[in-house]
């Protein structure tokens, strides 16, 4: 992944994919500079709008408006939640990048505690819910696709679909470009010998907008996606390679 250039650089950036939550922006962003400022770091708020047919474009650019710390960036075709996650880290300024959803349903009140586990030699802390607030369907299939997801790939990860982390910028310069990349990112970062750890965060109920995933949309691809992380695994190059010019 191609990212920018190490020019203002700053401690933190969170990067939020956003479709159609006009609702919950602006509540998250509250939520974010209320567990973030304490720390005294400098930091940027990301949000990636993924060409939402609702209002929240007009939202994001008035939290621009008003807050210094944000930024938007904007796509020109709906892409999907790794494209979006994907062009905020490319764009990130921040030394570790943070990834969390728009509808809430991430705390970012965990987020001093996935800071505290990055120790120098983790390059990934990645969020496990510890009570999920979903539907039994949602929640029973995402304990299948897990423990089939890990059987084929050869890794253990205790919630793949969770999305929110916390993530060393430097280990993402050779990370490959996919849709459906967020779901595997850990473990292709450990393939390419990094360490990943993992640790509980709170996932908290639904209260506005409507969830873009269901068992429908992503089953066939996942299946798919797990294989070709199988020959991934066989055929990657260690993103450690390189010890310096002699």
């Amino acid at each position: 992944m191609q990212l920018e250039k190490d020019q203002d650089r700053l401690d933190i950036s969170v990067v939020v994919p956003v479709f159609n939550e006009e609702d919950n922006v602006a509540t998250l962003l509250r939520e974010i500079d209320a567990a973030v400022k304490p720390l005294e770091k400098t930091y940027e708020v990301i949000y990636v709008d993924d060409r939402s047919t609702d209002q929240s474009l007009e939202v994001l650019r008035k939290l621009k408006q008003e807050n210094s710390s944000v930024r938007v960036l904007r796509h020109g075709i709906n892409s999907g939640e790794s494209a979006a996650s994907l062009t905020g880290m490319a764009h990130a300024r921040g030394d570790v990048i943070i990834t969390m959803d728009a509808d809430l349903q991430n705390d970012p009140a965990d987020i001093p505690e996935l800071l505290r586990n990055l120790s120098d030699d983790v390059a990934a802390v990645c969020g496990v819910r510890r009570k999920r607030e979903d539907d039994f369907v949602k929640r029973i299939s995402s304990k299948i696709a897990n423990r089939f997801r890990n059987s084929v790939t050869g890794d253990r990860i205790a919630d793949a679909g969770c999305t929110y982390r916390a993530l060393r910028r430097s280990a993402l310069r050779d990370i490959p470009v996919f849709n459906g990349l967020h779901r595997f990112l850990p473990t292709i970062l450990r393939i390419q010998g990094f360490q990943v750890t993992e640790i509980l965060v709170h996932h908290r109920p639904r209260t506005a907008g409507v969830s873009k995933y269901g068992v429908g949309n992503r089953a066939w691809r996942g299946v798919v996606d797990c294989f070709a992380i199988r020959w991934f695994r066989k055929r990657s190059v260690s993103a450690l390679r390189y010890d310096g010019e002699e």
